[in-house]
């Protein structure tokens, strides 16, 4: 083995490792795959996205297959410094790019409960609650005189009042306490410019504190779950069978 591919492997190692501290998502290209998941590459290192690790469901071979030629968004999740082998996620990616405070996102109403409502974010099987509280500023009695299963909706994705976990809001989005109520279609057209004001907020209210350096040193794998602690009650609707 020549020095110059030691050198140019230790290098991607490095960069893949610095990668990985970012705690960024990657766009890759699905090359092939197996019983087991889907297989890319990245900087030139075999990569693997396991079945338990895309977004939605696969319940046979054939929709494995398809996946061939698609560009994803992942997560370097754990990187094997014997094989060189690297474990992603695509869960973890849409946890990223879709849930941060701030991000506004379209879903439809799955179930409604005394105390908010389900809600199932796009066309993937991952929902979150709709608190009776972020419906609307106005007064609401019922949550159903405001909202119907299969209804489609915008919502702000919002930090809670209780610790560790993000919230839904429609409040967030009225450019008038209580719209929502009378008029839902105006909240629904202001959204894109309501959503930018509030990250504004948050940017401004961060902008005064320290920013600390990235590590420099590898970030240990099993402390990678407190990176996640703020969507830890999101989560994906399984079915009655269990992925293989």
């Amino acid at each position: 083995m020549s020095s110059s591919f030691v050198g140019e492997l230790v290098y991607k190692i490095v960069h893949l490792v610095q990668i990985k501290q970012l705690n960024e998502p990657i766009e890759v290209k699905i090359t092939e795959w197996n019983t087991g998941g889907l297989l890319t590459r990245i900087e030139g290192l075999r990569a693997f996205i396991p079945k338990a690790e895309l977004i939605n469901r696969v319940n046979n071979f054939t929709q494995l297959k398809e996946n061939v030629g698609r560009r994803i968004y992942v997560q370097i999740t754990r990187m094997n410094s014997d094989t060189n082998d690297l474990i992603l996620s695509e869960k973890e990616a849409w946890r990223m790019l879709h849930l941060q405070e701030g991000t506004l996102l379209e879903g439809t109403v799955r179930k409604i409960f005394p105390y908010g409502a389900q809600i199932r974010i796009g066309d993937t099987n991952r929902s979150g609650l709709l608190h009776i509280s972020n419906i609307t500023k106005g007064r609401i009695t019922s949550v159903t005189d405001l909202l119907a299963v299969d209804e489609k909706v915008k919502v702000l994705v919002v930090k809670s009042m209780f610790p560790d976990k993000i919230s839904l809001s429609i409040a967030d989005l009225e450019s008038e306490p209580g719209l929502f109520l009378s008029n839902k279609e105006k909240v629904f057209s202001e959204a894109e410019a309501m959503a930018k004001k509030y990250r504004q907020k948050i940017l401004a209210v961060s902008a005064p504190g320290k920013v600390e350096a990235l590590p420099t040193d590898g970030l240990p794998f099993e402390n990678e779950e407190t990176l996640y602690a703020n969507w830890k009650w999101f989560k994906f609707e399984r079915d009655d069978e269990t992925n293989p």
